[in-house]
């Protein structure tokens, strides 16, 4: 199966290709979408859209793991903007017809480091743990990505076994 792990972001959105099988998880590709600052928001999101129907075109995944938004009082524009991004790929994954599972944050910590507040370090060294990977995956972006898909894939083995 192939699970594709997104991290939505207005600036940097972070995006992770898992095959995942008996034997376990394969990464196969993770990078990230930048969109420039001094761009108006309508071209950013326009950006977005184009570079993941590209990305759900390309490793054509069977899933999509999207963390979901976590909104902070002190900072509710940051939540909206985000919101935008979110909603622009959600719109990319229905138009290609694939199955959307959002995830919180801490259950994205808890299901890859077992604790729900981990640091994005400690879920960096994790990941390198689990995917034997030479170096930490960066941006935290990017890591935050690889972890939607590896919460992802243990959810639905556990589904699996249910």
């Amino acid at each position: 199966m192939i699970v594709l792990g997104i991290d939505p972001g207005l600036q940097v959105c972070g995006y992770a290709c898992m095959e995942t099988s008996i034997e376990g998880e394969k990464l196969v590709e993770a990078g990230f979408i930048r969109t420039p600052n001094d761009l108006p928001l309508a071209q950013r999101l326009n950006r977005i859209a184009y570079d993941i129907s590209e990305i759900l075109e390309n490793f054509k995944p069977d899933i999509v793991a999207v963390e979901e938004l976590y909104s902070h009082y002190a900072h509710p524009k940051t939540a909206i903007l985000m919101g935008h991004a979110r909603g622009v790929i959600l719109q990319k994954c229905a138009q290609s017809l694939i199955e959307v599972k959002s995830f919180s944050a801490t259950r994205i910590k808890k299901s890859i480091t077992g604790n729900g507040r981990a640091t994005k370090e400690q879920v960096q060294r994790t990941i390198q743990t689990i995917l034997m990977l030479a170096e930490m995956p960066e941006p935290n972006d990017v890591a935050d990505a690889i972890a939607a898909a590896l919460c992802c894939a243990n959810s639905l083995q556990i589904t699996n076994k249910i």
